[in-house]
């Protein structure tokens, strides 16, 4: 089985620890960075070759995983020259990859099963499988609902219940047919596209931990979690 995971971008919303750390890098408890945790899991799962698509203080991280052999894994590079959004890395990747893989990115901490994801991804037949997880929002205001200047509903500091993209994709190669290898690809237009063509993705929906590591209080959160929650992400690695 073969991952891509998506390690390009500057980490601009978890400065200052990524002035001089590729965000993937940042240490999570005393021993561990997010991306060898990743590394380590995806081994475990049964992936065997991962790419590694870099760009911001790409030899950093060209330097600390190596060749992958210290995972089991083979590991190899697609520096980005300029950045290409979320999906347009694997356009300059298409000839390399197999019919269908694993992308994701490269701060994400969970204990979802990379494998299952593929497999329930190569069994649907869907063009693209997004993990989702559940989250809950509190608004702290009444809300009105409004309809020519007339207030026609009115609720009370609500909760809105959704689903959200955890950063974990299976993929199908013909997915990226049409589009052109070294122009930014964004994440929302290829769902987009696929919606609009009546062909649509497949959601795998994952109820149990899941962490962005995308703000400083992510990360804080992540560094008090960890002790407890090893075993848990690291289990079989």
């Amino acid at each position: 089985m073969h991952a891509v995971i998506l390690a390009g971008g500057k980490g601009v919303r978890l400065r200052p620890y990524t002035t001089a750390l590729p965000k993937p890098l940042v240490p999570i408890g005393d021993q561990h960075a997010i991306l060898e945790i990743v590394l380590r899991q995806l081994s475990a799962a049964g992936f065997t070759h991962v790419t590694l698509a870099i760009g911001h203080l790409g030899e950093i991280i060209r330097a600390y995983v190596g060749d992958g052999s210290q995972w089991a894994l083979t590991v190899d590079y697609a520096p980005e020259e300029s950045p290409l959004g979320t999906m347009g890395p694997l356009l300059n990747l298409r000839d390399r990859l197999p019919e269908s893989f694993l992308v994701m990115n490269g701060d994400v901490l969970t204990d979802l099963d990379y494998a299952d994801v593929l497999c329930r991804h190569r069994e649907s037949g869907a063009p693209l499988t997004i993990a989702t997880y559940a989250r809950k929002v509190h608004i702290d205001f009444g809300v009105l609902t409004t309809d020519d200047s007339k207030v026609v509903a009115f609720t009370e500091k609500p909760s809105m219940d959704y689903r959200v993209s955890m950063g974990v994709y299976g993929v199908s190669r013909s997915t990226l047919e049409g589009y052109t290898p070294g122009l930014p690809l964004g994440f929302d237009e290829l769902v987009l596209d696929l919606i609009r063509a009546q062909n649509q993705p497949h959601a795998y929906d994952f109820d149990g931990y899941w962490l962005d590591i995308g703000r400083p209080d992510d990360y804080d959160r992540a560094n008090a979690e960890f002790t407890t929650r090893k075993s848990l992400l690291l289990k079989g690695a």
